[in-house]
């Protein structure tokens, strides 16, 4: 009996392939599935899902309210910073008001690092760049200030340039919660039988990184953009936590206040229909 094919849309960094290490290398048994990889940046991964083009799929948790028609959260698989996040990063020192009417880039319309700093300051222009440009952007005076998310939160510093804010520093100061950024979704139309043993998979892959992490980090380093192995394995233990394990009680709470936030000023258009598997 041939096998069910499931179609996986995952970014290019690190944390997102040593999730789906055991899953792309048949580390684990998959039983009655066959998983096909599609790496995609993040905004091009937002888009897609307005397809339903992949069965399983990285999202932004804020694109995710647009597409929660067609797509059902996972609990695992989510990339939640604990008092950390994306960056707002200049060429000078400024701060939190000279950003006011700034010209800032940002990595996607549809990217939580965009929804969060719409909460973070209510007047600027934003700029869509593809995530690995900001930092080239920002340093060569195309825009004031730049967003930035996947290892340009580490590599920033290399660059000369000037941390501005912590989205996720300033998130939990407000809060006390932790900002979820990235999710894992799974197509309503599978059947909730196919969608819990899919998402049971996912976990099961999370858990053999975890506990293979060496291997797991090797595999996942071909897509830290130059980073060396010690900052790859810090930005996998930033964004491959208990969190992604499960959201927890914690992970749940804040994904409904960032989102309830959200939608009280304006900034999500749709009321958040958030369900999980």
């Amino acid at each position: 009996m041939s096998k069910k094919i499931l179609t996986v849309g995952h970014s290019p960094d690190p944390d997102d392939a040593f999730m789906f290490y055991a899953l792309a290398h048949n580390r684990i048994d998959t039983g009655d599935y066959e998983f096909r990889h599609h790496i995609e940046d993040i905004d091009r991964l937002n888009q897609r899902a307005f397809a339903s083009e992949f069965e399983i799929t990285a999202l932004s948790l804020h694109a995710y309210c647009y597409v929660a028609g067609s797509y059902q959260l996972l609990s695992t698989g989510a990339s939640v910073g604990d008092g950390y996040g994306p960056i707002i990063v200049s060429r000078r020192p400024l701060s939190r008001a000279d950003l006011e009417g700034a010209k800032i880039a940002i990595p996607g319309v549809l990217t939580t690092a965009t929804l969060t700093l719409k909460l973070f300051l209510s007047k600027f222009e934003e700029v869509v760049v593809p995530f690995d440009r900001i930092l080239s952007a920002v340093a060569s005076g195309e825009v004031d200030a730049g967003v930035i998310i996947h290892e340009g939160q580490l590599t920033y510093v290399d660059e000369g340039l000037h941390k501005v804010a912590d989205l996720g520093a300033w998130w939990k100061e407000e809060t006390g919660l932790p900002l979820p950024l990235g999710i894992n979704a799974v197509r309503r139309d599978l059947g909730m039988t196919a969608i819990r043993e899919a998402g049971e998979l996912v976990r099961q892959s999370i858990e053999y990184g975890l506990t293979h992490r060496q291997e797991a980090l090797e595999w996942a380093m071909q897509y830290g953009r130059g980073m060396d192995e010690g900052r790859a394995d810090q930005f996998v233990g930033m964004y491959v936590n208990d969190y992604t394990r499960d959201l927890g009680d914690d992970g749940r709470r804040a994904v409904a206040e960032l989102l309830d936030r959200a939608y009280a000023e304006w900034i999500l258009s749709v009321k958040p229909r958030i369900e999980y598997v």
